[in-house]
């Protein structure tokens, strides 16, 4: 083929992994599929043809990927499937501890449910733990380095917690691995990759040999910048990266205030427990008083429980979403540098197969065709798993900032309603006292 001409980029079509002639592996066939008897190009994995025109301006792009304020004109995900037409159900639920001489950890049960051929039963239960999800993330990121791996949570300790074995981590862990492996086998690429079965279906998962299938797929691409520069990352993906750093320092500043917040109200309600303490004291001594003392004490309880409540809300369902994404932001950062990377290479190559051809007239060499091919997978893949990415984003922040507003509803009108109650009952203190006066 000609270098220059515009070419369709490679598909992440819903196929099985093994049938996917992927372009960073050595084979050297070009990249088409059969239909009828004719080759066609491939196309992106919702049939449109590829555009290879640039857009008019970054500024453009950049407010097309902003975060839409309308979020229920947001466009649905050309990728994701309908629950019936799903065909892989994975869940990671029961923790268990385990203490042995050498150590102690925590294992997860992962549960799947398929109908898929490339399994052998519809049904599976394994117990992993957090170094397995670790090692299936590694591998799917080696075997497929064009497409966006979903982060794992922190490894070690998250902020504030001090026991890695306490309830409340295990719990927040257990929902991170979850997200994690639904948004893998969510995924029309990554579902069929054959680590994710064997992490899915093998009882005794042997990391150490691993699976040789697709072990040397992303080789090409760890080294590929050598001695090359990226002379200009085309407008899509400077409008992506300037996206990323702007959503990046918004996640960052509402952490830092959340967390401070959190602070602040945990010394509140240590002194509005005390505060509540001291009418319950005052009791003992104004027997005249005990039904209204008695009320404030317990309008105050109340308060402390509801406020306890909106914080442990905030701990361990708002703040652990935010560092998700700025989790993803890095994964995604890594793509694109890859991604970089390799046009780096092909620009490299094509110069001097050039230079080369205006010498002796050579012709193009076919590893420039074959860096090519690389940048147009990834353009391919990147686009599509950003477009999926953005959508996910808006659903899951939709549902955080709307659970957000409702436990912060409930928390007050609890304590609205505690307090309406003292004032009922100071009513009816003061019916009974005027009568008693009166008789």
């Amino acid at each position: 083929m000609s270098v220059g001409a515009p070419r369709a980029l490679a598909s992440s079509g819903q196929k099985p992994i093994t049938e996917i002639l992927h372009p960073l592996s050595a084979a050297e066939e070009p990249l088409s599929v059969t239909v009828g008897g004719d080759k066609q190009e491939v196309a992106l994995t919702n049939g449109t043809p590829v555009e290879t025109s640039s857009p008019a301006s970054t500024s453009s792009l950049f407010n097309r990927l902003q975060l839409d304020d309308d979020l229920e004109a947001d466009v649905r995900d050309p990728y994701a499937d309908s629950t019936e037409m799903r065909d892989l159900f994975v869940t990671v639920d029961d923790p268990k501890k385990h203490v042995s001489t050498m150590e102690t950890y925590i294992t997860y049960r992962v549960s799947t449910k398929t109908s898929r051929v490339e399994f052998d039963l519809p049904e599976y239960c394994v117990r992993r733990r957090y170094q397995d999800f670790d090692w299936l993330r590694i591998k799917l990121e080696d075997s497929q380095p064009t497409h966006l791996i979903p982060p794992l949570p922190e490894k070690f300790v998250m902020k504030g917690v001090v026991d890695r074995f306490s309830e409340e981590f295990v719990e927040t862990r257990m929902k991170a691995l979850d997200k994690f492996l639904k948004r893998v086998a969510d995924h029309p690429v990554l579902s069929f990759n054959p680590h994710l079965t064997a992490f899915l279906t093998v009882k005794d998962l042997n990391k150490r040999q691993g699976l040789a299938l697709l072990s040397k797929v992303g080789e090409s691409v760890k080294h590929v910048a050598g001695g090359y520069k990226l002379r200009a990352r085309p407008a899509e993906f400077c409008a992506m990266g300037e996206y990323l750093d702007t959503f990046n320092q918004k996640l960052g500043t509402i952490d830092r205030i959340a967390q401070r917040i959190l602070k602040e109200q945990s010394e509140y309600l240590t002194e509005l427990r005390e505060y509540g303490g001291v009418y319950s004291s005052w009791v003992g001594s104004e027997e005249e008083l005990r039904r209204p003392l008695e009320g404030v004490a317990g309008c105050v309880t109340t308060s402390c429980g509801a406020l306890e409540d909106l914080g442990d809300n905030m701990s361990l369902d708002f703040l652990p979403v935010l560092r998700e994404y700025v989790l993803y932001l890095e994964s995604i950062k890594n793509v694109l540098r890859k991604r970089d990377q390799s046009q780096a290479e092909y620009e490299g190559r094509l110069e001097a197969a050039i230079l080369r051809k205006q010498e002796d007239r050579t012709p193009m060499p076919l590893e420039v065709e074959k860096c090519q091919d690389k940048v147009e997978c990834f353009n391919a893949d990147l686009k599509a798993d950003w477009e999926r990415w953005q959508s996910n984003k808006r659903h899951d922040f939709k549902q955080l900032l709307t659970g957000m507003a409702d436990r912060n509803i409930n928390s007050y009108e609890k304590s609205q309603a505690a307090w309406e109650s003292l004032i009922t009952l100071l009513q009816d203190k003061q019916t009974e006292d005027k009568t008693s006066e009166t008789n």
